[in-house]
């Protein structure tokens, strides 16, 4: 039997590396666009030009004919659709990630996803057309379950008391690859792919071909890695150390009800925690607060570097410092406060924390467009509160969905016996699904308000919602008890 610190080692490695690759290409987006509409908006009958017609009939209905032709304009809305194609494959497969998961096991689950990680790379690397690079993202959509695996993986060799903590690692890595991957994707794009290279010698690739091969290269070090060194832990029985919460007999096996919110709070030994009922009541409710907070927060993430290009005209290397101190500001708080504060501030507190930061900053956001040369500068500001969000509310909320599902049982055999609904797969496929439907809408949403009405609108409003979403997130939103 591995020991807790292996997987933790060999699942936080590998997901640095598989996040890294992820990270690369998010600074190139509006280039990588930019480089599609020049090529082909010519070509009437091309889909890149069918898509971008068929948004503007929408935006004709919606703005009474008034079309806003700008080129950087064209580059966000194409942006949306591109980000939200790859969310709502995510919608629809992460549920069935999880189950199967549940039924053969985390690691060949995750074997399989890298694979499809993998070819999508690839294609991306080959694609010179609109039509290749939306397969590209397609294919990446329908493969990519190594963050939710992973988490699951965590969760199977984790006690519940010390859950958050280590689901916290989960962000830490985000929070790392945010501040190196887009730094290294604005680094490789400047430099020309090597055509002499063997196959290469004659194929037509995409314009970045470098930083795309450097991903390729990632993903299969990363596969390779997880074959030989990562244990399967579907069913992993933990250790009973002396001291443990598993032994604490001041640990109820029952669960808490808080008078005041009515929330359910789950103790350390789930399982026995709560009626199933309520425990798929709480998860119910965190699944929306996890939609809910992802429609807003993904579509004004996504159009950031979009925002940065219209406004200033920003290179692949200025957007690739900003979410790389972004990144930097994110991984500082999850390793020196959210691990070490998380237990006695609660998910809860934590999360719903995160959204006010993230009032602040789409507030911030809103001005921009007004602020003349200082809006570099200002930018910044709301880029400390975005990194606040980014470390507290996913994980938070995470965590607390975890505490809610049935733990792996000493007879791994009997798992099955429980109630599918609460097996750890499933139920986290099902919360990870609901998010990445708002990361579907959001974009689309937040690019449409964009391109319609306009930057501080459409941020004016989303600190709207993120301050009606925080309000209503009292309920979660409570201490744990202590003895």
């Amino acid at each position: 039997m591995p020991s807790i610190a292996h997987v933790k080692t060999v699942v936080v490695l590998a997901l640095i590396v598989d996040l890294l690759a992820f990270t690369i290409p998010l600074p190139l987006f509006p280039r990588i666009i930019e480089w599609y509409t020049q090529k082909e908006l010519g070509d009437t009958n091309g889909l890149l030009y069918r898509t971008l017609a068929s948004i503007r009939s929408l935006q004709t209905w919606l703005h009474g004919g008034v079309l806003n032709s700008r080129r950087q304009w064209d580059v966000v809305l194409l942006g949306g659709f591109l980000g939200s194609v790859f969310s709502v494959l995510q919608f629809v497969v992460s549920p069935w990630i999880g189950s199967l998961s549940d039924a053969y096991g985390r690691k060949p689950i995750l074997l399989i996803s890298m694979i499809g990680n993998i070819v999508s790379a690839v294609v991306w690397m080959q694609s010179t057309s609109f039509t290749s690079f939306l397969l590209a993202r397609a294919t990446g959509g329908f493969s990519e379950g190594n963050v939710q695996l992973s988490i699951a993986i965590l969760s199977d060799v984790t006690e519940p008391a010390n859950r958050a903590r280590a689901l916290a690692l989960v962000g830490l890595a985000f929070a790392l690859c945010f501040s190196t991957g887009p730094v290294l994707g604005a680094y490789f794009a400047q430099r020309p792919f090597p055509l002499t290279i063997g196959p290469f010698a004659h194929v037509d690739l995409n314009i970045y071909a470098t930083p795309a091969a450097l991903t390729v290269i990632l993903l299969t070090v990363e596969t390779i890695f997880l074959v030989f060194f990562l244990p399967e832990t579907r069913g992993y029985v933990l250790p009973k150390l002396p001291g443990s919460s598993s032994e604490k007999k001041s640990l109820s096996t029952e669960a808490e009800v808080d008078e005041d919110t009515g929330f359910v709070h789950a103790p350390a030994v789930t399982g026995s925690s709560g009626t199933v009922q309520q425990r798929l009541t709480i998860l119910n409710l965190l699944r929306w607060t996890h939609f809910a907070f992802l429609s807003v927060f993904s579509g004004v993430e996504f159009t950031l570097t979009f925002l940065t290009f219209d406004l200033f005209d920003w290179n692949n290397s200025q957007n690739g410092r900003m979410l790389a101190f972004i990144g930097v500001i994110s991984a500082l708080l999850q390793g020196g406060y959210v691990r070490r504060s998380i237990r006695k501030t609660g998910e809860g507190v934590m999360a719903r924390r995160g959204v006010m930061s993230c009032v602040v900053s789409f507030a911030v956001l809103a001005v921009l467009p007004h602020a003349g040369t200082s809006g570099p500068r200002i930018i910044y500001a709301a880029a400390v509160c975005l990194a606040y969000t980014s470390a507290t509310v996913v994980n938070s909320l995470t965590a607390l969905a975890s505490l809610q599902c049935d733990e792996p049982s000493n007879d791994p055999s009997s798992v099955f016996d429980r109630d599918p609904r609460l097996l750890k797969g499933r139920a986290l496929g099902e919360f990870r699904s609901a998010g990445q439907l708002g990361r579907a809408i959001g974009p689309l949403l937040a690019c449409a308000a964009y391109w319609t009405v306009g930057p501080s609108f459409t941020y004016g409003v989303s600190a709207l919602a993120m301050f009606a979403l925080s309000s209503a997130m009292r309920r979660i939103a409570v201490k744990p008890k202590t003895e």
